[in-house]
């Protein structure tokens, strides 16, 4: 295929290194030397060239820094959170199918906030990493898919890939690859059991409304429902977010407003099953004997609690995201989709319900 001056195979043109040094008014030798940090430049040249790297959307030519040594073969993986335990497991897989290729990894993290995300993929793009990966949960309107969608396609010019980890596509025409588990199926075969155990009055702890996470499972739970022809009640659904005082909060909430209108709880994670739990006991209510409890993620403290809960493949997913990424990048065609089964691990939070 033909390539068009200062672009890619597909036609698209990229601002060159000259056009930022004429743009600034130095040298092109003081704007590579500024950004490779080899150049203890002026602040009000620094700035010029910063400034004009901005407007004209500059990013330095990846295969030229490789050939004069200054670049590293890297990984960038945007999480919300580095303690949260999902996020620690699947950031420890990126970091050690990462080490078994050769790569080094940058991590940022966003407190769930779908600018900071949007600003973090721009920062990981200019430093040229072969893939950015970004994992979990987002509140992901049209306006933010319009975007992160511009940001896939700037990624690829650069010979990068942007890959979503635990999240759906982005759309069919997306350059993204995208790594998923059976949030559904999961959530599905938890509501289920619960089901099979006789429980009907089925409150779900956890609804985000907009945030893909939370609503694949909660797809799950209204699925269920609607196979064992159970009635779908909204007032059995409570919105929170996936932290363990939010599950307390939620559980204390709910008990304050009367006696128990419900004999099990679906968790929308483990840590909303530990909070929620907690608030059971103080109110003098016991796990399973006198409410039953699902979790997902069957990660601490689910064992600790004897939670029966779901798990997901957490270090496998980073893993797969990074294998999957750097396959593309070598024999190119359409991004692949995987999706990652989940399972039921049964422990000792569910009991039937007694009836007569």
């Amino acid at each position: 295929m033909a390539r068009k001056a200062n672009g890619s195979a597909d036609g698209t043109r990229h601002t060159t290194i000259r056009e930022v040094a004429e743009r600034a008014g130095v040298s092109v030798a003081t704007v590579s030397r500024i950004l490779s940090g080899s150049y203890p430049a002026a602040p009000a040249t620094r700035s010029k060239v910063m400034r004009a790297v901005e407007e004209l959307d500059y990013v330095a030519n990846h295969h030229a820094r490789a050939l004069s040594g200054t670049t590293r073969k890297s990984i960038a993986i945007i999480v919300n959170s580095v303690i949260s335990p999902h996020y620690a497991h699947v950031a420890q897989g990126v970091q050690t199918q990462a080490a078994e290729d050769s790569r080094l990894c940058q991590i940022g993290t966003t407190g769930g906030d779908a600018e900071r995300e949007l600003a973090m993929v721009q920062f990981m793009r200019e430093q040229h990493p072969e893939a950015v990966i970004l994992v979990g949960n987002v509140a992901a309107d049209d306006e933010y898919r319009a975007r992160m969608s511009r940001y896939a396609h700037a990624l690829a010019a650069i010979g990068s890939r942007l890959v979503l980890c635990g999240r759906p596509p982005l759309g069919p025409d997306v350059p993204a690859v995208v790594v998923e588990y059976d949030n559904t199926g999961g959530a599905f075969a938890a509501t289920s059991h619960l089901l099979s155990n006789g429980h009907k009055r089925i409150l779900y702890l956890g609804r985000r409304p907009g945030y893909t996470t939370a609503d694949a499972r909660i797809e799950g739970y209204r699925d269920a429902l609607a196979a064992h022809r159970v009635p779908h009640d909204p007032d059995l659904e409570v919105d929170g977010t996936f932290e363990r005082f939010e599950g307390y909060r939620m559980m204390k909430a709910r008990l304050a407003a009367g006696a128990p209108d419900f004999t099990a709880v679906f968790a929308g994670n483990d840590q909303i099953a530990a909070g929620a739990r907690q608030a059971l006991i103080e109110h003098g209510l016991r796990v399973p004997e006198d409410v039953s409890m699902v979790g997902f993620d069957d990660l601490p403290p689910a064992a600790d609690i004897d939670l029966t809960t779901v798990y997901q493949p957490h270090e496998e997913l980073g893993r797969t995201a990074v294998r999957l990424a750097l396959e593309h990048a070598r024999q190119g065609g359409p991004p692949p989709h995987t999706v990652l089964g989940t399972h039921l691990v049964l422990r000792g939070s569910v009991r039937p319900v007694v009836t007569g």
